[in-house]
């Protein structure tokens, strides 16, 4: 099957998404500090854990969509809003927007951009 530029796009936009959900993985085990008001940096394991998780699933999304796996798109669909939640989890508890702002923005524009009949089209779930 051939590979759509839009498509292109996405698995480049989720390597992109692996690559930030490492950083954060990084960033909650205390390798980097959280940029905002308070320069800190802060330890806790069991969102380090879930970040790690996303990081490799987005790699994984990212494999799946340079091949034109149909079951890709549902998937994307699927891990973007779980990193949403996730991204709203760590806005309730205490996280700031400059934090999440980033993979919230890119989340949001992969929801919107996988709808469109286009790309629908190209991993046949018309």
């Amino acid at each position: 099957m051939e590979r759509p530029i839009g498509v292109t796009i996405l698995a480049i936009v989720s390597v992109l998404l692996a690559v930030l959900n490492g950083i954060i993985t990084l960033r909650f085990l205390g390798f980097l500090p959280f940029l905002g008001p308070l320069d800190i940096r802060t330890f806790n394991l069991w969102y380090a854990l879930l970040y790690g998780l996303m990081t490799y699933i987005w790699v994984w999304v990212a494999r799946m969509l340079w091949q034109v796996d149909p079951q890709g798109w549902m998937f994307l669909a699927v891990i973007a809003v779980f990193n949403l939640c996730l991204d709203f989890v760590i806005l309730i508890t205490g996280g700031s927007w400059f934090d999440v702002n980033f993979s919230v923005i890119i989340n949001a524009l992969i929801l919107i951009y996988i709808m469109l009949p286009g790309v629908r089209e190209a991993f046949g779930t018309d």
